[in-house]
């Protein structure tokens, strides 16, 4: 597939194109995501801050059952464009904190799409997605987040991976994550999340070419924001920037980590591989 086979003046129609969605802020999703991160959190009371990160429980996608592809995705979407292959991932994104999501707040999110754009990579045809969103409460702006979406070929028999980076030395903040099935499950069940390469491992091998079930990159997200709260927690965070670089397996521990930074007033945090081969790197913002 090159890049005149992709329908680009078509999928630049979807530029601007905007969706809401609304939701509730509820004691037992945020429960639910404490017990997944294995946080000793007490039950939380209306009004609770959630988590930083949290918004990911809520304004999940309500497909119907038969309007789900092979890979776990829906096939009849309305607001993501049309494009023309088949994996779908989480690159990365910029998040902005304005106010905590608190229990009991309705809230809405607003999403649009803004900037589409298609490449030629070293494994085949790329679309990436860039998408807008902004959550509002009772109180105004809570987050913002720019959510980079990059679509890619099915692997070929000869595709290797790209080069790994590895982790940096002088991390301040340490903690090592054991990614069985329990735990990528319940995380798929708390974001509504059907795609196969986390909870389905005949598929995610043989017929994405994956060596095991991927940990999903938003979950990994939320550690390293839930590790900035632990660690910092006096301090209110105003931003995270993060970028998935490879992907996490299944099939061995992987570790979190991060050290604030010179000026104290951000961090830096990556996850590593049991290899030491970064999967994540993130900045945050304290303010």
């Amino acid at each position: 597939m090159t890049a005149d086979t992709v329908e680009i003046d078509g999928l630049q129609g979807w530029v601007g194109r905007s969706e809401s969605a609304r939701d509730l802020v509820t004691a037992s999703a945020l429960a639910g995501l404490s017990a997944a991160l294995d946080r000793a959190d007490p039950y939380p009371a209306p009004g609770t801050a959630a988590l930083p990160g949290a918004h990911w429980l809520f304004f999940h996608p309500h497909a119907r059952q038969s309007e789900l592809d092979i890979t776990g995705h829906s096939s009849s979407g309305e607001f993501l464009p049309p494009a023309p292959l088949p994996r779908r991932m989480w690159a990365g994104g910029r998040l902005r904190f304005h106010r905590p999501l608190r229990v009991g707040q309705a809230i809405e999110r607003v999403s649009t799409i803004r900037d589409i754009t298609v490449k030629q990579g070293r494994s085949g045809m790329l679309v990436f997605v860039l998408v807008h969103h902004a959550i509002t409460g009772p109180d105004g702006l809570a987050v913002e987040e720019e959510h980079d979406i990059v679509y890619r070929e099915a692997a070929g028999p000869d595709e290797k991976p790209r080069p790994p980076q590895m982790a940096p030395d002088g991390a301040v903040w340490t903690r090592t994550v054991a990614p069985d099935a329990s735990l990528l499950f319940r995380f798929s069940a708390l974001t509504f999340n059907a795609s196969r390469i986390h909870y389905d491992y005949r598929y995610v091998t043989e017929v994405e070419g994956y060596p095991g079930l991927i940990v999903n990159a938003r979950m990994v997200a939320i550690m390293l924001l839930a590790m900035c709260r632990t660690e910092r927690p006096d301090d209110a965070l105003t931003g995270f920037d993060f970028r998935f670089m490879r992907p996490l397996f299944d099939t061995a521990p992987f570790t979190l980590a991060g050290r604030v930074g010179d000026d104290a007033a951000t961090a830096s945090l990556w996850a590593a591989n049991a290899e030491g081969h970064l999967s994540m790197t993130a900045e945050a913002r304290f303010g």
